[in-house]
């Protein structure tokens, strides 16, 4: 299963790419292969703030529907709007097309509780 070196994880199931001041998040692979088919995506506005380890929106898939939580603190600047008509793309290509939201962290230093691609390889392999 893909698990990207250069990205960040939460224990939730996210990723978290460094993008300069801002942060891109979505859902892992591991995370979209366990919902099965993803139906339905719902995500924050624009200029919406989110709270970290918060819900900040969820994914419906033929078997369940799941909120995804914050990795971080800060207000959500952009929203992959392609998801709303193509929700498929999280099932296709969850660490490219089915980016979901770009963040400007109010509080860098959450990043740091985040999981390396290796924690988080070792995290999923005992699930």
């Amino acid at each position: 299963m893909e698990t990207p070196e250069e990205l960040l994880y939460s224990e939730e199931h996210e990723w978290v790419k460094q993008e300069g001041d801002h942060v891109r998040i979505g859902i892992t692979a591991f995370a979209q292969d366990e919902l099965g088919d993803i139906v339905f995506v719902e995500l924050p506005e624009e200029g919406d703030e989110i709270g970290a380890d918060e819900p900040f929106g969820s994914v419906e898939s033929v078997k369940t529907v799941s909120e995804l939580y914050a990795p971080v603190t800060g207000k959500v600047i952009e929203v992959n709007e392609e998801l709303e008509d193509s929700p498929e793309f999280v099932n296709e290509s969850p660490y490219d097309k089915a980016w979901m939201i770009l963040v400007e962290p109010s509080d860098r230093s959450e990043l740091d509780d985040l999981l390396s691609a290796e924690e988080y390889k070792k995290m999923t392999d005992e699930e």
